[in-house]
């Protein structure tokens, strides 16, 4: 049976999107790897800290054919009627250049960095005590770690090269589980807290699927923050804090969902723990809390070592105890109920559920009189 021309059309459109950005992205990459090799051949560079795995690693047509997957997944979603047909904004082809020369200047400087292991450049006597000791890194060996404009400039660019292209596509994929949670109820009347926030990208996707909702991103860097603000600067109904995921300035039980896009894998166990019974304090009875990030050990064997390649190509500190974390069990512990995980790509999406009433003998997180103490 052919497919109705609305779909055709879709299926166009969506390939007009999403096929350049991709190659945009793919084409940095390649780009990145030829810096790289030119860089050991050089005289100058006495030598280079290479990273190895022993576990197994995808060859780049299985990584490719992966890709294409998540793709295929995003606009069936869109098919069904669970997103609208995604918008990434970009921004101008002058923006994405603009982009794309800070993102280029800054290798030098994470050359430097990983090839010394410098990764705490930005503690110093000016940010000592601003935040959190764990937050004050070099986070992937980059220039300003998370707390400049032109970090937050650089970001978007550095993550989607990191991913061929794939990011948004992989936070895409948190929306359907927001769509089970939403489907048949008022927007108006709900409230969502994307914690760790970033530039507000994944806030861009939700606002495109539910307008009038009621948004709030949560993030610890103030530049990011503006960064967000001037993203959706035209969306209404969206505001911004500035906050720690384990100290959260919300009410207790004032959030329908909480979401956190590629937030936990950078945060340490402690700060983990506390983090989640902040979501189950700021959820309703009922609400549902939304954990994507990256793949942990066993989601996939065959991509076991990427898994162990990428903390040491990337400052990335928490990382490996984050893949051995149980998550299930820790949200257990707050009152959560794991309702599934959803491999996108190398993402992982999990969803958990705030118990209605808490059962016997356990008390509700959001009962607590005491809130998390700051975490090392």
């Amino acid at each position: 049976m052919a497919a109705p021309a609305s779909s055709i059309i879709t299926r166009v459109a969506y390939g007009v999107s999403q096929l350049p950005r991709v190659a945009w992205y793919l084409g940095h990459g390649l780009a990145l790897r030829r810096l790289a090799e030119a860089a050991r051949q050089s005289n100058e560079v006495k030598a280079l800290r290479r990273v190895r795995s022993k576990a197994p690693v995808p060859d780049r047509s299985r990584l490719y054919a992966d890709m294409a997957r998540l793709f295929l997944q995003d606009l069936a979603n869109v098919e069904s009627g669970l997103y609208p047909l995604p918008a990434d904004h970009d921004g101008s082809l002058l923006t994405l250049i603009n982009r794309s020369r800070l993102f280029f200047a800054d290798l030098p400087e994470i050359h430097r960095r990983r090839e010394g292991r410098a990764h705490n450049e930005i503690f110093n006597k000016d940010t000592r005590g601003t935040r959190p000791r764990y937050y004050l890194q070099n986070f992937h060996f980059q220039s300003g770690g998370w707390l400049t404009d032109e970090s937050a400039e650089r970001y978007d660019t550095q993550v989607e090269v990191l991913l061929n292209g794939t990011a948004n596509a992989m936070r895409r994929q948190a929306l359907p589980q927001l769509h089970e949670l939403f489907a048949g109820r008022d927007q108006r009347q709900l409230r969502l807290l994307d914690i760790g926030c970033g530039t507000g990208r994944f806030l861009d996707f939700v606002k495109q699927a539910w307008p009038r909702l009621e948004i709030v991103g949560l993030d610890m860097s103030d530049a990011y923050v503006r960064h967000a603000r001037r993203h959706l600067r035209r969306r209404p109904r969206t505001s911004f804090v500035i906050g720690k995921a384990e100290a959260m300035p919300l009410a207790d039980a004032s959030q329908d969902a909480v979401t956190s896009i590629f937030l936990f894998h950078e945060l340490p166990p402690k700060v983990r723990r506390s983090a989640l019974r902040e979501c189950a304090r700021v959820l309703k009875p009922g609400g549902r809390l939304i954990l994507q990030d990256s793949l942990q050990r066993d989601d996939r064997p065959d991509y076991e070592g990427l898994l162990q390649l990428f903390p040491q190509s990337y400052h990335e500190p928490f990382y490996a105890s984050y893949t051995k974390e149980d998550f299930a069990a820790l949200a257990s512990e707050c009152g959560f109920v794991h309702v599934r995980s959803v491999m996108a790509f190398v993402s992982k999406v999990m969803v958990f559920d705030k118990a209605a009433t808490p059962a016997r003998g356990h008390t509700d997180p959001s009962e607590r009189t005491l809130r998390p103490t700051d975490s090392d």
